[in-house]
């Protein structure tokens, strides 16, 4: 399994624009075979927000207020590779492309590729 993980640095006076643009991808990425975690946008409430020093409280510090999160998975590279292809072509994508640059929503991103854990426990993977 392959997940990619995205870190945007987001205009908060654009959220409105930036949910538009996430639930767009959400259901791209779903309609191409993959399988979407969500995205994760900072608390609207900060007063609500825990306090992020609860584990490690001398190591803990708040987080940034325009960092938004998305994680989804395709069961392998080839499988994302022509995600990548055919969603192209796709008419909502040519749509949330020419959308986010109307309102850039977001300044920049972040992309890594991680594999999971979970699946690998033996003593081999945490060897490398």
């Amino acid at each position: 399994m392959l997940t990619c993980f995205i870190k945007y640095v987001v205009d908060p006076n654009k959220r409105k624009d930036f949910i538009e643009y996430a639930k767009t991808w959400v259901k791209l990425i779903e309609k191409y075979g993959g399988v979407h975690h969500g995205y994760f946008l900072p608390m609207k409430d900060k007063k609500d927000e825990p306090s992020s020093s609860f584990s490690f409280s001398k190591i803990g510090k708040k987080g940034l207020d325009n960092i938004a999160v998305a994680l989804f998975s395709f069961s392998n590279l080839e499988k994302y590779e022509t995600f990548r292809k055919e969603v192209q072509n796709d008419e909502e994508c040519q749509y949330i492309t020419e959308r986010f640059k109307e309102t850039s929503c977001f300044v920049n991103y972040e992309r890594s590729f991680l594999e999971p854990l979970l699946q690998n426990m033996d003593d081999k993977f945490f060897e490398n």
